[in-house]
């Protein structure tokens, strides 16, 4: 069993920045979704367990940065010129591959940090 515990969620203006934080008691791949009131969850960004691999959303490329601290099993997603659309309860995911968190059937779910932007 992973255990996934979040932070680094808040409140802040459109095109300003916040980091996630997402630490696992394991070592995985690992990978952010997030979901919108009334919408769908849909998939941020996602890491190989080393890091060495890295996937994005169309929609958060060159805005959205993901990498890792495997020392501390710890993955971070970097998130600049952020939009209101991009307002939703982001989750960490984690399995053990890369393909199979992308695709949103990770084993493992974090509890959620809400991200709010506001115009």
């Amino acid at each position: 069993q992973v255990q996934l515990v979040e932070s680094g969620g808040g409140l802040v203006q459109a095109g300003g920045s916040l980091r996630l934080s997402c630490a696992a008691s394991g070592r995985y791949a690992m990978g952010w979704f997030r979901q919108a009131p009334g919408k769908e969850r849909e998939f941020v960004a996602a890491s190989s367990w080393s890091g060495s691999g890295t996937s994005y959303a169309d929609s958060v490329k060159g805005r959205f940065t993901i990498s890792r601290d495997g020392a501390r099993n710890t993955v971070y997603l970097q998130m600049n010129s952020l939009k209101p659309e991009d307002t939703a309860v982001y989750y960490c995911a984690s399995d053990t591959n890369q393909i199979t968190v992308r695709t949103g059937r990770a084993r493992y779910w974090g509890q959620g940090t809400q991200v709010t932007v506001s115009s």
